[in-house]
C-alpha cells in the first residue's frame, strides 16, 4: 500500500503525473538529446557523444526546449505512453526507473536537493558532446562511449 507522504514518483504512475511533476522528474543528465547507434542486425542501441544541434552541451539543455520540434521535427516526445519503447534511454533515466517501479538514484534532485548533483558525480553529458552539425554521419561509430549511469553501485541497472 502507497503511503500518502511518499514522494510523487512512488505514489502515482507516469501517467497520472501532472505536467510540471512530469517535467521535474527529468534528471537533466542529457543522455538522450545524443544521437544513438543500433546495430541493425541485432537492434543492440549504442551511446554516442552526438548532441542534437539544439542542445547546449555547457548547460546540458536543449537551447531551444519550448521550440525543439520546430527545428528538430525528429525530436521525439516522451510520453508515459512510450518509455517503455524507447530503448534507447539510458538505464538511469528517471522516466524508465519509476515507470519500472525502481527508485530514483541517490544523486537525483529530487532525491538530493540539488540539481548540480549529477553534473558533479559525473552522470551527465555536461560539457562531453560535439554537434551533430560538426560530424557526418558516416563518423558516428567513432563517438560510440559508455555513460556511467550510477545505478550498478546501488545494484539497480538496467
Amino acid at each position: 500500500m502507497q503511503n500518502p507522504s511518499d514522494p510523487f514518483w512512488k505514489r502515482k504512475t507516469l501517467a497520472e503525473l501532472s505536467v510540471a511533476e512530469w517535467e521535474s522528474l527529468c534528471d537533466g543528465c542529457g543522455k538522450c538529446c545524443t544521437q544513438p547507434l543500433e546495430d541493425e542486425e541485432t537492434g543492440e542501441f549504442f551511446s554516442t557523444n552526438i548532441a542534437c544541434r539544439l542542445f547546449d552541451s555547457g548547460a546540458c539543455a536543449c537551447g531551444d526546449y519550448a521550440n525543439r520540434w520546430a527545428s528538430v521535427p525528429e525530436c521525439i516526445k516522451l510520453t508515459a505512453d512510450n518509455v517503455d519503447e524507447m530503448d534507447f534511454l539510458p538505464t538511469s533515466c528517471a522516466y524508465r526507473l519509476v515507470a519500472a517501479g525502481k527508485d530514483l538514484p541517490d544523486w537525483h534532485h529530487l532525491v538530493c536537493g540539488d540539481r548540480a548533483e549529477i553534473h558533479r558525480r559525473g552522470f551527465s553529458v555536461r560539457d562531453r558532446t560535439i554537434s551533430e552539425t560538426d560530424v557526418s554521419p558516416d563518423e558516428y561509430e567513432d563517438f560510440i562511449v559508455t555513460w556511467p549511469d550510477g545505478l550498478a553501485a546501488r545494484g539497480k541497472g538496467g
